[in-house]
């Protein structure tokens, strides 16, 4: 009987590729995580530094020095980190060599209550608490606000925050009982009555033609109030 060597060199070559693999998994799940990297994205401003968040992926249930790769649950590390009220968004990776990668999205605030307590509105209209390491620079809202019903302030909020002209200049917010806005600007000695918002758009651009204008003609100084409820005129009072 003739002994066909060529498959008896392709059984022993695929038992010994099965064996070196089985071998590397085992060793790779063995290997201990060696190193924490945390990256942040989008805004520059930390309003969580990356201090914190390693003492949170810390605090995760795991000791990140000890604990092989195969027992780590990255599911459970997200969790820990998603539940800090600064982060919007954290995933979790594993490198091949035991490093443990997060990349964090954090809150982005518009406005900022000042009321009984303090605390930010963020981009999705969702209360944000204040942060100890940097402070936003977003307009003030003072006034009669419920943090249960923010939908009037926080879409003023968001216009100002998409607006560049209404970014630069306006400083703060304010709602009163029947829930008309007025606005302060950075160097206008002047409130700006914004009343209900309705035909929002139309009122914001009816006060950037009305201030190029008084800017050209260099009488913006002049004004105590610029009412913008009517829709279709600007309404202004002398001092």
């Amino acid at each position: 009987m003739r002994i066909n060597w060529n498959y008896i060199k392709a059984f022993v070559l695929l038992i010994l590729v099965v064996f070196l693999h089985a071998f590397s998994v085992g060793r790779n799940a063995e290997r201990k995580l060696t190193d924490v990297s945390v990256s942040f994205l989008g805004d520059e401003n930390l309003y969580v530094t990356e201090q914190t968040v390693n003492k949170l992926l810390i605090q995760s249930e795991y000791d990140f020095t000890t604990v092989p790769k195969e027992t780590l649950d990255l599911n459970v590390v997200e969790s820990a980190l998603n539940a800090n009220p600064m982060i919007k968004k954290a995933q979790v990776y594993l490198s091949i060599n035991g490093e443990v990668l997060a990349e964090v999205e954090q809150r982005n605030p518009i406005a900022r209550i000042h009321d009984d307590t303090s605390y930010y509105i963020d981009d999705e209209g969702l209360v944000m608490p204040l942060s100890t390491k940097y402070t936003a620079r977003v307009p003030l809202v003072t006034g009669v606000i419920d943090e249960n019903d923010l939908e009037n302030v926080f879409l003023m909020a968001t216009k100002i925050y998409n607006d560049a002209f209404l970014k630069k200049h306006i400083t703060q917010i304010h709602q009163n009982d029947s829930k008309e806005i007025v606005l302060s600007a950075r160097i206008l000695d002047f409130e700006i009555y914004i009343g209900d918002l309705n035909a929002i758009d139309k009122k914001i651009n009816n006060f950037k033609a009305f201030y190029q204008k008084a800017r050209k003609d260099k009488v913006l100084g002049k004004y105590s109030k610029v009412n913008l409820q009517f829709v279709n005129q600007v309404v202004c009072t002398k001092k």
